[in-house]
């Protein structure tokens, strides 16, 4: 199994994309949100997917850094549909408000002979907090993290051999998520900026945490491998560097600390 991280960075973001991701097993693909905009094609073609492939989809939340790009696939998936230049069916999971919300945008924006799939072969399926999937012939949990802000889902995958990836959305990981965080082998959890520059960029203002915060927290949830995203962007060039020498003081476990595009075998 692979994980191509389309994007790395926050809502506000100009110097990368915003984050959203590829989980790829045996030539299919599961893609996680879809940044803020039609750049979501762009990551996919640099990364050497065709869209056309992203045949299960997750939503976590609504916010435009997550939802927009999601949009532009709809569209896609739709028009090429009518077209009939797009074979078979699609899903699209999140949790039932979100899909709603993007069902009303969709009809209001795309023409009926378009939208005219959805339900048809492009599927819209809700999940309840702690209902278990079968995405791309994995078992796959999604849970809802409980967000302050808005309603978000993130979930815990079976990657074989006893392992769990666990994705906490974009929010910090609290008592609700931590029962599937524990023991993950990959836990993907957010890190708004250093701990040392928290007074620049206000990470708890905003609900988000440090990479410090980030790192103990995988500590004490005896986390093997910590996958840090949804950063700032002000010093893309020494991320990996800065970002990895503050968390080592934290976590004992590997820090990843991906570019947009990189693809990590898991």
């Amino acid at each position: 199994m692979n994980l191509t991280m389309l994007g790395t960075g926050n809502a506000l973001v100009t110097e990368c994309y915003n984050t959203c991701f590829v989980i790829s097993d045996g030539g299919k693909n599961f893609l996680v949100d879809g940044g803020g905009g039609s750049g979501i094609l762009r990551q996919l073609k640099h990364a050497g997917f065709d869209w056309k492939d992203m045949r299960e989809i997750f939503l976590t939340h609504k916010h435009i850094d997550h939802f927009t790009g999601i949009l532009w696939l709809v569209r896609m998936i739709c028009q090429y549909m009518n077209q009939r230049e797009y074979d078979g069916t699609a899903k699209i999971y999140g949790h039932a408000e979100v899909l709603q919300q993007l069902e009303d945008i969709a009809k209001k924006l795309l023409q009926p002979k378009e939208t005219n799939f959805i339900g048809d072969r492009l599927h819209f399926i809700p999940v309840a907090d702690g209902e278990v999937v079968n995405v791309i012939g994995r078992a796959t949990t999604f849970f809802d993290i409980h967000s302050t802000k808005t309603k978000q889902f993130g979930f815990s995958m079976e990657i074989g051999g006893g392992k769990k990836l666990t994705c906490c959305g974009d929010e910090p990981c609290n008592d609700f998520g931590k029962p599937y965080a524990e023991n993950a082998a990959w836990l993907l959890h957010e890190a708004f900026c250093l701990y040392s520059q928290a007074d620049i960029f206000d990470p708890y203002g905003k609900n988000h945490s440090t990479v410090k915060d980030a790192c103990e927290l995988a500590e004490t949830l005896h986390v093997k491998n910590l996958l840090l995203y949804h950063t700032e962007d002000k010093n893309l060039s020494a991320r990996k560097k800065l970002y990895c020498a503050e968390g080592q003081k934290y976590f004992s476990g590997t820090i990843r600390v991906p570019d947009d595009l990189e693809t990590l075998v898991l």
